[in-house]
């Protein structure tokens, strides 16, 4: 242990490595890549790149840089990262009627309608923001399902 201790202490830029892994290993294995660890990480590596470059040294010097990388990219990334992680719309997967296309048995506009289905008459209404109405013997598919209701639109 006395020796692992001894090395990291001459040689600042692999302790900053392995804090960086073992900060981004704990952001995606535990945080699920909530951010905090990841600025760290971010700020840990640039830093231990900079000393292995031999730009800066000094415990007090690196530890200023850390913090104030972590806290520069923090401001700067966060809310890009948040809108890329908030930017994929999940599939619905609510019911395995979506994404069905059923046999129109009653022309559906936004009041009435119904669909065909594994022998049963469903009841159907168009979904929001679709106009018109769907005629009788064509074709539609099932965005979404409200109990019993299904939306579609026209295929």
């Amino acid at each position: 242990m006395n020796s692992i201790m001894e090395y990291f202490s001459q040689h600042h830029d692999q302790l900053l490595y392995a804090i960086a892994a073992i900060s981004l290993l704990l952001e995606l294995g535990v945080l699920g890549m909530s951010g905090p660890l990841l600025f760290f990480a971010f700020s840990c590596l640039i830093t231990g790149l900079l000393v292995s470059a031999g730009l800066i040294s000094g415990w007090e010097t690196e530890l200023l840089l850390v913090g104030v990388l972590s806290f520069a990219s923090a401001v700067l990334l966060w809310k890009p990262f948040k809108n890329y992680q908030n930017a994929k719309e999940a599939p619905n997967t609510s019911s395995d009627m979506i994404g069905r296309q059923l046999l129109v048995s009653t022309a559906i506009s936004q009041d009435a309608g119904s669909v065909a289905y594994s022998g049963i008459e469903w009841q159907a209404r168009l979904a929001a923001g679709e106009t018109g109405n769907i005629a009788a013997g064509t074709r539609a598919e099932v965005v979404a399902v409200d109990g019993s209701l299904l939306l579609v639109k026209a295929v």
